[in-house]
């Protein structure tokens, strides 16, 4: 497999969007952590553009990305913000010159895209973690702490504690995943392909209730589920509700939805949306996890 080198004091980084537009002005804090952290800081031309709601056009958020894919001074890709749109321009890459010239990719929400067509396509392991809009001051956070680790160390490990609704057990195998809508959205294509045996992880935001369970039922009945090693399910944020009930919450439908399975399940886990807590994880990573009676561990160790 190939892997992105850890990150050294003075290597060069970029931060681009993908997706929705943003202002210089609101990634300045990322920019200035970065820099603390001894890296230098290239934005690329999306930064500032504005096509509608999206930063810049389709073809410029290509090219950009695929400038600083191509450029070997640039170690480490930022995606600024997520939103929507990544999907948009995955057929436009080419995504090979990540095999001759690996590098970190960071993002997670509308990025998933992004994380998951590298891994079933290139094999790359990528980085699901905070943008740099969520980075809102320069104080170290959980978030921050946790993406610095990874970039630096290429290992990682996440301890929290146990949920009422988690199964219990050990499991290991290549971690992929991300934002559940996305997730679903790219079911058929080739950014979404074999999940036997790979622990899948999986959150969301501003969703319907009965969405969740619509998206849980086709990944099931997709053979998305049946043979995953286990299920790690971050924050469901802001659930949303019909005015009849739909009578459980987003964890008890995915317990439901996967209650003839006997893989483990840690519910809660800190990681989505939920700013500066959201713990990093590297993506398209080989993974143990440990979902026991008090706790749960997940493990990356470094290659």
């Amino acid at each position: 497999m190939i892997t992105p080198e850890t990150l050294k004091i003075g290597d060069k980084v970029a931060i681009i969007s993908s997706a929705r537009a943003v202002d210089v002005a609101d990634i300045q804090f990322a920019q200035e952590l970065f820099e603390s952290w001894g890296l230098e800081v290239v934005l690329g031309k999306t930064i500032g553009a504005k096509d509608n709601q999206f930063a810049g056009n389709d073809a410029l958020r290509a090219e950009d990305l695929q400038t600083m894919i191509d450029d070997k001074s640039i170690k480490a890709i930022f995606f600024a913000k997520g939103g929507y749109g990544s999907v948009r321009i995955l057929d436009k890459i080419k995504w090979q010159s990540l095999q001759k010239n690996p590098k970190w990719l960071v993002g997670y929400s509308d990025v998933t895209a992004i994380l998951m067509h590298i891994y079933y396509n290139i094999g790359l392991p990528t980085i699901h973690g905070i943008m740099p809009i969520n980075i809102t001051s320069l104080s170290n956070s959980v978030a921050t702490n946790s993406l610095k680790h990874i970039l630096f160390n290429n290992n990682n490990i996440i301890e929290c504690n146990s949920h009422h609704l988690n199964r219990q057990g050990k499991a290991e195998g290549t971690i992929v995943g991300g934002n559940l809508s996305v997730i679903y959205s790219l079911l058929g294509s080739n950014s979404l392909g074999d999940t036997d045996n790979a622990i899948l992880f999986i959150e969301d935001l501003d969703e319907y209730l009965y969405h969740i369970d619509r998206m849980l039922q086709a990944l099931k009945r997709s053979g998305k589920l049946g043979k995953v090693q286990a299920l790690l399910v971050g924050q469901m944020t802001d659930m949303h509700d019909n005015t009849i009930p739909f009578g459980h919450t987003a964890y008890e439908i995915i317990k439901q939805i996967t209650q003839e399975y006997n893989f483990p399940i840690a519910f809660n886990l800190p990681i989505g949306h939920i700013g500066e807590d959201n713990h990093a994880f590297i993506h398209g990573k080989r993974t143990e996890v440990e979902v026991a009676r008090n706790k749960v561990i997940i493990k990356q160790q470094s290659e």
